[in-house]
């Protein structure tokens, strides 16, 4: 039978551990760089995720890539990701980012941009996107877990239920907010 598959149990056994280390890899890479490295992507960045989409699928299928070897890694990449879902929703933190506080109101903070691998000019960029015409305007700038950033505007008050989750949102003026 499993000549009929393409594939032996050890084989098999070898696309799930590959699939499985290259997915703990690239998860600590992303880590080590950030989550801007993943958020907004250049013509050239798009060109090497490319490359590295390639590079990972034959190391997660082998030399000798098969069908039944294509179906075990694909499956087991979505697993991964299945368990990375479930630890985000049991609140495991080893595995969930946290949003960074990037501005509190029309102050830069720059242990935040530190934090978030940003520079000034990233976050200018941004701020210009979200039609931002001067940093009085902005209430808070967060980079989201996701890596894009988002910008609250002023005008309204924030409800504190939309940033519980940010470090350092104590820093977002009292007036921008509305009372817990």
């Amino acid at each position: 039978m499993w000549h009929n598959l393409g594939i032996t149990p050890l084989e098999a056994l070898w696309v799930v551990l590959g699939a499985v280390g290259i997915y703990a890899a690239f998860y600590l890479l992303v880590r080590a760089f950030g989550l801007r490295a993943l958020a907004t992507w250049s013509t050239l960045d798009k060109a090497v995720v490319i490359a590295l989409g390639s590079l990972l699928g034959r190391v997660v299928l082998g030399y000798t890539p098969t069908l039944s070897a294509g179906i075990i890694g694909l499956a087991t990449l979505f697993a991964m990701l299945r368990l990375e879902r479930w630890c985000r929703a049991k609140d495991i933190r080893f595995l969930s980012s946290r949003p960074i506080l990037l501005m509190a109101g029309s102050e830069i903070l720059p242990e935040g941009l530190r934090r978030a691998r940003v520079v000034e000019d990233e976050l200018y960029f941004k701020l210009r996107q979200a039609g931002i015409c001067n940093l009085s305007e902005v209430a808070a700038a967060v980079l989201e877990t996701t890596g894009d950033v988002t910008v609250l505007r002023r005008g309204q008050r924030i409800d504190p239920l939309l940033v519980r989750r940010v470090p350092n949102r104590e820093r977002i003026p009292a007036d921008l907010m509305l009372p817990d």
